[in-house]
């Protein structure tokens, strides 16, 4: 569901995750409990459908994947493959983005600007396919070289799946 239906207001649960610093946040009633290192879109800040960038703005979790799979599971259109992410197999498919671990499928809540389309075309994250996920653990964090999604280390995304539900609020800060 791309709508606003699974957005829950209600929640005492939410992410701030701050392209500048490179961090993502989880508050809990307000308070900040943990932050998590990220990398994002190497090209930037941007909404626009295939940008490479990562939009701003105020989203919530659409969609939750991955919970029963291990670590280092890696996904392919939101399906596991079976394989499990080793650099053995990160040499024989060097062209791969890896999507590893876990998958929390971002949905955009601003019309027009990471929702539906603008004048210069589709700005949605739900139909562009930004994620926050597992990345090989040989990647770097602290700095954005994603294709637009939010990477992070398998072991905190696979943490802090367990701490979000479908319908928590992301809000993507410049700084």
């Amino acid at each position: 569901m791309t709508n606003n239906e699974n957005f829950n207001k209600k929640s005492d649960v939410h992410l701030v995750i701050n392209i500048a610093q490179q961090m993502l946040t989880l508050y809990e009633y307000d308070k900040e409990v943990t932050q998590y290192t990220v990398s994002t879109a190497k090209n930037g800040i941007g909404s626009q459908q295939d940008s490479g960038c990562t939009p701003l703005g105020k989203h919530f979790i659409a969609k939750k994947i991955g919970a029963n799979e291990p670590m280092n599971a890696v996904f392919i259109g939101r399906v596991p493959t079976g394989e499990i992410y080793s650099a053995e197999l990160g040499k024989r498919h060097p062209e791969r983005d890896w999507i590893l671990s876990r998958i929390l499928w971002l949905s955009g809540l601003e019309e027009g600007v990471n929702k539906g389309s603008n004048s210069q075309g589709g700005c949605d994250t739900y139909q562009r396919y930004i994620y926050i996920h597992g990345t090989p653990d040989s990647e770097p964090m602290g700095a954005p070289l994603s294709h637009g999604c939010i990477r992070m280390r398998n072991e905190d995304i696979m943490e802090l799946f367990e701490r979000v539900e479908e319908g928590t609020a992301v809000t993507i800060i410049a700084n």
